[in-house]
């Protein structure tokens, strides 16, 4: 039954992304005779069910609400506009100033691939395509863009068939980013609240308060990413990252950090600048650090801007006392490709920041040409390394990497600073639902892998919770304290066909390539050998072809 041409009055989700998968986050909701979107993010990486595409024209969405600012929960918006969404999209103040930098670099990438592919479909004569949205389009949407202050609450719909309501709850995860309740009151049933956690931040962040409880929900929408694990004891980030800079410029190196521009890239300058004014790098009092990334150059800047509502006490007490939490001698932001390029020029040992965390793409690439192949260098990673990315195979051990189509030896030391996440574990995520002062009477699990949302579900009813993990294109319907499925949705994982294109891989899979890489070097290195040597060692490969194929 549709629940809008009905006249029905109980409250209808409607599950569209980061179900049972990480990316993509979108829900959809209809509620006193309205519909409207909660978040709509872009699908990255592995795609493990097909995603169901939106029941009704983008045109048709009264109103969109925003958790935060990273593509998985926001990259969709300018495709809505595309395709004829004019209402608002309701967020925090800090969220808007920065998809205001973020869904406009989003497009141009976009922009940029469709550009590629399209030469390529010309020399073949294949179908031209287009990209999902232009610049133009992410620059318009902005425009519907309402900003919401933290804690208050505002009415969204007002009429004859209900009253919503809509707060905005800091949840800690990055600048900006929300929780969001939903407190809707239809004629003849009493007022009921549902919260949408966003992603959960992670506790003791730099700069950003700690994720913050709304309080009371009858139902939940929970996100599930660390569900199954535990982040271990807090690291010591400042001696981790004292002694990898102390030993790389003792030895005259360069230490390179692939960083994502938004969030990480501001919380390194926040422990530089601690390291720097504690005078920890003996001997190198005065090292330079490069921020090489126009995006982050922009969003550092809309983090100095938000410090009144976002940041916590310590980084607060700073602005207070007349210091920049994210500026100190030394700090060098580098907007241009001459700018990028003088960098590797210059002997001085030095921090290089440059996007993107997985080294995938930009100028991170260039960096990586100049500095991998020597030895008294470091390359330190700060986040996450997806399988099949540069920068997983440099984690795992890779000997040789291709950048820009030239093979480069990997002699640098490739080292990790572990435990620098944005979200909560599964004791933070605990910790943020146990605050509510009451159970809800539903919890659903979204935003997390297929296993680990089941495991926190299967979690949480073993605790007395009412919960499920629904899968894309769930339909769901909720009132007086209770959940009903009333359509499963896509249960079937996506079968790939095992071709080189398309096969996903797994973590042992890239170590595999790796070893396949290093067996390939140590075959050059026999180049010369004696002959039976060599016809011995090529048996060996043989005998294990032969065990391995299939």
């Amino acid at each position: 039954m549709d629940y809008l041409t009905k006249g029905g009055t109980h409250m209808k989700l409607t599950f569209l992304g980061a179900d049972r998968e990480v990316t993509g986050s979108c829900t959809q909701v209809e509620a006193a005779g309205h519909r409207f979107l909660v978040d709509c993010g872009m699908e990255q990486g592995r795609d493990v069910y097909e995603n169901a595409d939106l029941p009704y024209a983008p045109g048709t969405y009264e109103a969109l609400l925003l958790t935060h600012a990273h593509i998985d929960h926001s990259g969709r918006i300018p495709y809505l506009y595309k395709n004829g969404y004019r209402g608002p999209v309701y967020t925090t103040e800090a969220t808007r100033d920065l998809c205001g930098i973020m869904l406009e670099d989003s497009a141009h990438i976009q922009e940029q691939e469709a550009e590629w592919k399209n030469r390529k479909a010309m020399r073949s004569g294949a179908e031209m395509i287009e990209p999902d949205y232009t610049v133009e389009d992410a620059q318009n949407v902005m425009k519907q863009f309402v900003p919401c202050p933290y804690e208050a609450w505002q009415t969204l719909f007002d009429g004859p068939q209900g009253r919503i309501e809509v707060r905005f709850t800091d949840v800690g995860h990055l600048l900006g980013s929300a929780s969001i309740s939903l407190r809707i009151a239809e004629p003849g049933r009493a007022p009921e609240i549902i919260v949408f956690s966003g992603d959960i931040g992670n506790q003791h962040q730099p700069l950003i308060k700690d994720p913050a409880n709304p309080g009371h929900a009858d139902y939940l929408v929970m996100e599930s990413t660390y569900g199954d694990r535990s982040h271990g004891p807090k690291p010591d980030y400042l001696g981790e990252l004292t002694a990898v800079l102390q030993s790389t410029f003792d030895k005259g190196g360069n230490v390179v950090i692939p960083s994502f521009a938004v969030g990480r890239t501001q919380e390194l300058l926040y422990f530089f600048r601690q390291i720097k004014a504690e005078k920890r790098v003996k001997g190198h009092d005065n090292f330079p650090v490069f921020v090489d990334s126009p995006l982050a150059s922009k969003s550092t800047t809309i983090f100095r801007e938000n410090f009144a509502e976002c940041y916590d006490d310590e980084a607060l007490a700073l602005v207070q006392s007349g210091r920049n939490p994210l500026q100190f001698p030394g700090l060098h932001i580098s907007e241009t490709k001459e700018e990028s390029m003088a960098i590797n020029g210059d002997p001085t040992p030095k921090v290089i920041i440059s996007a993107a965390g997985m080294c995938d793409a930009g100028r991170i690439r260039h960096h990586l040409k100049y500095n991998l192949w020597r030895p008294e260098c470091t390359v330190l990673f700060v986040g996450y390394q997806s399988p099949g990315t540069l920068g997983n195979a440099l984690v795992n051990g890779a000997q040789e990497v291709k950048l820009f189509g030239e093979p480069v030896q990997v002699k640098a030391r490739i080292a990790q600073l572990g435990g620098l996440s944005g979200h909560a574990d599964c004791d933070g995520l605990a910790a943020w639902l146990h605050a509510f002062d009451e159970k809800p009477k539903f919890v659903f699990v979204n935003h997390g892998e297929d296993a680990v949302a089941e495991h926190w579900a299967e979690k949480l009813r073993t605790e007395g919770y009412e919960a499920d993990a629904p899968y894309n294109g769930s339909v769901w319907i909720v009132s007086d304290g209770r959940a009903a499925c009333a359509e499963t949705g896509n249960t079937q994982k996506i079968v790939k066909t095992r071709t080189e294109a398309n096969v996903r891989t797994s973590a042992a899979y890239d170590r595999l390539v790796n070893m396949g890489q290093r067996l390939m070097e140590v075959i050059r290195h026999n180049q010369g050998g004696a002959n039976k040597d060599l016809a011995k060692f090529a048996s060996q490969i043989a005998a294990l072809c032969d065990k391995w194929d299939r």
